[in-house]
């Protein structure tokens, strides 16, 4: 289901297209790549195993090339570093996202906060809150954490 947004990625951006849409790409994974390195830092530990589902989920899911995935999260930590909130983030992607796209977005997200199998107050707050910035609905957002959770 997440190669969804990957195929969404490349149909929307991917291919022959000028270079205005391969930086739109761009932009995109870089603006889910922070959201789920700040998922990973929200309960003030960056686990391995949380790190780990990140450059999968970047990898399998957003399409970004092996090579790649390190320096996209080292981009996403910086951002993430500096940046006053979220909402620069979750504004461009909820603009650019169908809502399916942004379900899935979210799907990331607990796939990050539960990589370790543990689900943080801080991380549960966060996915809520970028959520909510995404226009997610509370049921929708509750479905989705059940199915990925397994309940």
């Amino acid at each position: 289901m997440l190669k969804a947004l990957a195929g969404f990625f490349e149909d929307r951006f991917g291919g022959d297209t000028a270079g205005d849409s391969a930086t739109k790409e761009q932009e995109l994974k870089l603006a889910t790549a922070v959201l789920l390195v700040e998922v990973a830092r929200a309960d003030f530990s960056e686990d391995e195993v949380e790190i780990d589902a990140v450059a999968e989920l970047l990898e399998e899911h957003l399409g970004v090339p092996r090579r790649d995935v390190e320096q996209i999260v080292v981009e996403a930590r910086h951002k993430a570093d500096y940046s006053a909130s979220l909402q620069s983030f979750t504004r461009q992607l909820h603009e650019e996202l169908t809502l399916e796209e942004k379900h899935r977005v979210v799907e990331m997200l607990w796939r990050v906060a539960l990589a370790d199998s543990t689900l943080d107050k801080h991380e549960d707050h966060l996915i809520r809150k970028v959520a909510g910035l995404l226009y997610v609905s509370h049921g929708d957002l509750i479905r989705i954490r059940n199915e990925v959770s397994g309940h």
